[in-house]
């Protein structure tokens, strides 16, 4: 399994005396740190601009700036940093209240004790990678509530348009059974098996059976003879629709019939007969 690589742990060391930047970076050589140097707060502040520092060690007793102050405004301009100050116990209470303002994660007395040393260190960049796994975590979790929220919009928005697809077909649906039932012609689909599934009220007062009433019945129960063998024919040779001429229906109307078969352009399979009405002389 291949080794999971340690992130990139960068500390800033800040002080004046040279000696004391040598000494830090001995004690800290060993432990795989990038270790930065400045001799004056400037030249921190200056680092800190080019590079991301997870842990900064400061000095308190510098010349233009107090190690106390730099890193109160380190804190403004890099809060996620972790800051410890080296300062000597005639300094405590500037640094106590640095402490308190939260400016100042450790305090260490000078001269430190390189373990305690070591040991506040590890437990700074552990706090300062939590920190950053937080934040990393946090922004994993927004881009998938918004690329949720973005699918939810578009699920949203399909299902807008797919139920003013759907209104829109029933009322196309609703018109063409409104035209259906009006049309001056009687009209019966007939299914394979030579039941009636559909009708409008031409074809019922041509049959004389009150509206809805030919739904379900035989062909044979109602149909004369002349357009059941059309039928017959019509399930032989299904290439073009048919003429029957005149008929006359069993309640004694006269009419036209053309009979067609369905299935050309959907996939509904039977016979559509149109019946028209012949007016008596």
């Amino acid at each position: 399994m291949a080794e999971v690589p340690q992130p990139l742990r960068t500390i800033l060391l800040v002080d004046e005396e040279i000696n004391i930047i040598n000494a830090l970076k001995r004690t800290l050589r060993s432990d795989g740190y990038t270790l930065l140097t400045a001799n004056s707060a400037e030249q921190g502040l200056a680092l800190l601009a080019k590079h991301e520092v997870g842990v900064i060690i400061s000095d308190q007793r510098m010349s233009h700036m107090t190690g106390v102050e730099f890193l109160r405004r380190v804190k403004i301009l890099y809060p996620k940093s972790l800051r410890i100050v080296l300062s000597g116990y005639t300094e405590l209470e500037s640094v106590t209240s640095a402490i308190n303002e939260g400016a100042i994660y450790k305090f260490l007395t000078k001269p430190w004790d390189d373990d305690l040393l070591r040991d506040n260190i590890r437990a700074a960049f552990h706090c300062y990678e939590m920190e950053q796994e937080n934040l990393r975590l946090t922004r994993e979790l927004q881009s998938a509530n918004d690329k949720l929220s973005m699918l939810n919009q578009n699920l949203e928005q399909n299902v807008a348009d797919k139920t003013r697809e759907i209104v829109h077909s029933l009322n196309l649906l609703q018109i063409s059974q409104e035209i259906l039932e009006h049309l001056p012609i009687g009209i019966i689909g007939i299914d394979e098996q030579n039941m009636i599934v559909a009708s409008n009220r031409c074809a019922e007062k041509i049959f004389c059976q009150a509206p809805g009433c030919l739904l379900g019945l035989m062909t044979g129960d109602i149909l004369p003879e002349a357009l059941l063998q059309l039928l017959q024919h019509a399930y032989t040779d299904n290439s073009v629709p048919l003429d029957s001429g005149v008929v006359e229906s069993n309640a004694g109307v006269s009419m036209q019939v053309l009979i067609s078969t369905m299935g050309d352009s959907s996939q509904s399979k039977g016979i559509i007969m149109l019946l028209t009405p012949l007016k008596k002389n």
